[in-house]
């Protein structure tokens, strides 16, 4: 029809998509085949590629006779370096290493290395468009080099210090003698630049080597003479001759002051021994002189006989008295001994004493002479300094210089990489692989005509079906008849004589008159069913739009068309609200519970909140706004406000039905500012003047969208059993 559009969601039959593909697995099959066939004859057609493989081990190396310092030395280089293994890489892909392989194997007088040379028809037609440019105009060398760099890859082995070297070529003997020769020339290579090293080594050495050893005889010649100038002659390999004899004079006082210490003390026991009265038989001075000691032998002999003639003669016998007069002459012969010994013993502490003073004057003579020597010896220190700086960088000079010396020839210095796989030639051809090639071409051609197949039945529709698999229109109108029928509302009659509605009411006091030209009128369809209940509700289900627009000319049995539409829609699934903005108020008669209800005309006078006028209706799950209790007219001065209100229920709701019973173009005009709105003119009986000029009004004022709602008497019928 021409007002309504019959869009439909459609979801995809997944049985149907398999029933295609499985009635024409003949033809699925047989193209596979055919696509299996083609890939067998194609490589088999293919020239057949070989690969091989060298693998190159980095790791420090160095000559079988060096010493274990050197190895260690060597192993303590950034050769573990991950970056180092990476340089090596970019080092086996260096043009001059490539050029010396081509060079050595003559790969520039094979004809695999230059293609360019024996192009194809389909190459030079592509030069000829400019779309593949000339290989002709790169020289001959450059040629082959771009070949020899497609097939070959160089790469490091994950997780060690192990590079790979892989070849592919034509010729299997030619894929395993290139990666060896690669390898070849990469240890040639790196032990020549450690024999160049070794060479520049030498070479740079020699000058520096002659220059420090006239530095080294300079500077010790200069340590000689500072030595002689301020006396700072060496007695042995670390003290010079001032802090020796200082050392000496101070162990020569010490002693002498302990040797006259201990006179001083053997002097004083024998004086208090003498002034006592004691015997001093004891003092180890005393008992020491031989002359006390014969003194001691003859008074123990005097006494012996003393004591032997005194049991037989009487004391004054001549005899005892000459004994006596010995004895005691003996003892002062004791006494007058052991005074010399005192004596000698005190001679003895004044030398020392006298030794002790002379030595002490020695030593601050001898001090000071060293104070002296201790200033002269940091220049001395300075210059030994030097000269010990320059003797030790040319004996590491020399050390150098030997080494690198003895590393002359190429045995003497490996590279630091030995092959550890060598690249051998190999039977089997890398590519093409006939088996795995033919798999994939059979499974992918398999694929796509299946693929093809399905498309095929989606484009034709076959694969199709309605997501709402709903019954015919007739089915649908009768379900709702059995819904609605036997719950109405009685009413006074079933059709009414059409009333004002609430936005006539408000034209009518501001006298809005829009006065507009007649357009084309709109041609009336052949078919009323095209115009049903239920092609107006499926046409809203696939709007768009937020916001529909009922108009009833005829008045209330229009406005229960408009019930039944609202109410199909709620049992689609639509989230739908009606606000009833008629002046009889049928709507509010057929789908609310209390009749008396809080509405629109409340909402607009501020008497009613706003979720205290959304009701629900009593036989679907659509929501109400009611007329209202309150005065219209008062009511209808806050109608701007309508807007706002239609805004916030379009944003809950999927759709929102405004029911404005016999309304004009200019109350609809004032009721929202938005041309996205579906204008449904609500005529159960279709009076075709009434219809063109509402259509040709409508259109007018801007609203593109305008659709009839015509079902006969079928809403008269359902609502109008119920009275």
């Amino acid at each position: 029809m021409s007002g309504v559009a019959r869009d439909q969601d459609v979801d995809i039959d997944l049985g149907q998509l398999v029933r295609a593909v499985w009635a024409r697995r003949l033809r699925i099959l047989t193209i596979t085949l055919v696509g299996a066939g083609v890939a067998f004859a194609g490589a088999k057609i293919m020239s057949p590629q070989y690969r091989s493989e060298t693998r190159i081990l980095i790791e420090p190396r160095a000559p079988a006779f060096a010493s274990t310092q050197q190895v260690n030395d060597a192993g303590a280089g950034p050769l573990m370096d991950e970056l180092n293994i990476a340089s090596q890489v970019q080092l086996l892909q260096s043009a001059d290493l490539l050029k010396k392989v081509i060079n050595d194997l003559k790969l520039y007088n094979l004809p695999e290395f230059d293609d360019a040379a024996n192009g194809s028809a389909l190459s030079s037609i592509l030069v000829k468009l400019h779309l593949k440019k000339n290989p002709m105009e790169n020289p001959p060398e450059e040629r082959v080099i771009d070949a020899f760099v497609e097939r070959l890859q160089v790469y490091q082995v994950p997780g060690s210090r192990v590079i790979g070297i892989n070849f592919t070529s034509k010729d299997p003997k030619l894929a395993a003698a290139i990666p060896n020769a690669m390898a070849n020339v990469y240890l040639s290579t790196q032990s020549g630049a450690k024999l160049d090293s070794n060479s520049e080594a030498t070479r740079w050495l020699e000058p520096e080597i002659e220059s420090l050893r006239r530095k080294v005889s300079e500077a010790e010649k200069k340590v000689a003479e500072y030595r002689t100038s301020h006396g700072l002659l060496q007695t042995n390999g670390t003290t010079t001759f001032p802090a020796q004899q200082l050392n000496d004079i101070s162990a020569e006082l010490t002693r002498v002051r302990g040797d006259k210490a201990n006179a001083e003390a053997r002097a004083q026991a024998v004086r208090n021994a003498l002034s006592s009265g004691e015997a001093s038989d004891t003092l180890p001075d005393i008992m020491s002189s031989q002359a006390i000691q014969r003194l001691k032998a003859t008074e123990s002999g005097l006494q012996s006989q003393i004591s032997d003639l005194q049991t037989s003669l009487l004391n004054s016998h001549p005899r005892l008295k000459s004994l006596r007069a010995q004895l005691a002459d003996i003892r002062t012969q004791i006494r007058q001994e052991t005074q010399k010994i005192l004596a000698s013993i005190e001679n003895e502490a004044k030398v020392a004493d006298l030794r002790a003073s002379e030595l002490e004057r020695q030593k601050d003579t001898v001090q000071a002479n060293s104070a002296r020597a201790g200033e002269d010896e940091v220049g001395l220190n300075a210059l030994e300094r030097e000269a010990t700086a320059q003797r030790q960088l040319l004996e590491t000079y020399l050390v150098r210089y030997r080494e690198a010396a003895s590393r002359a020839d190429s045995n003497s210095s490996p590279a630091d990489a030995r092959i550890v796989s060598k690249a051998i030639e190999p039977v089997d051809p890398y590519f093409p692989k006939v088996v795995p090639i033919v798999v994939v071409a059979a499974v992918a051609t398999l694929i796509l005509s299946a693929i093809v197949t399905m498309l095929a039945e989606l484009f034709s529709g076959r694969a199709l079906r309605p997501i709402d698999a709903r019954p015919e229109t007739i089915e649908t109108e009768t379900v709702a008849e059995e819904k609605i029928a036997p719950q109405a509302a009685p009413v006074a009659a079933a059709r009414r004589p059409a009333q004002p509605s609430m936005l006539a009411v408000v034209a009518d006091e501001e006298d809005d008159a829009i006065d507009q030209e007649e357009e084309t009128a709109a041609e009336l369809p052949q078919d009323d069913n095209e115009f049903s209940v239920t092609s107006v509700a499926d046409y809203l289900t696939g709007s768009r739009a937020p916001l529909a627009i009922a108009i009833s000319p005829t008045g209330d049995d229009g406005s229960a068309a408009t019930v039944l539409l609202t109410r199909i829609l709620a049992d689609a699934g639509r989230r739908v609200i009606l606000i009833d903005m008629t002046g009889s108020g049928h709507p509010t008669e057929l789908m609310a519970d209390d009749q008396a209800a809080a509405g629109v005309t409340d909402l607009l006078c501020g008497e009613a909140a706003f979720g205290d006028t959304i009701h629900s209706d009593r036989f679907s799950d659509a929501h109400l706004i009611p007329q209202g209790r309150s005065d219209v007219r008062r009511a209808m001065r806050g109608v701007d406000r309508l807007s706002l209100l239609l805004d916030a229920l379009a944003a809950a709701y999927d759709l929102v039905v405004v029911e404005c019973g016999a309304a004009d173009v200019a109350g609809v005009s004032r009721l929202t500012r938005s041309r996205d709105v579906e204008i449904i003119l609500s005529l159960p009986q279709l009076e075709e003047t009434v219809f063109v000029t509402l259509m040709t009004e409508f259109q007018a004022a801007g609203f593109e969208r305008v659709v009839l709602m015509s079902d006969g008497e079928a809403a008269e019928q359902r609502f109008g059993e119920a009275a």
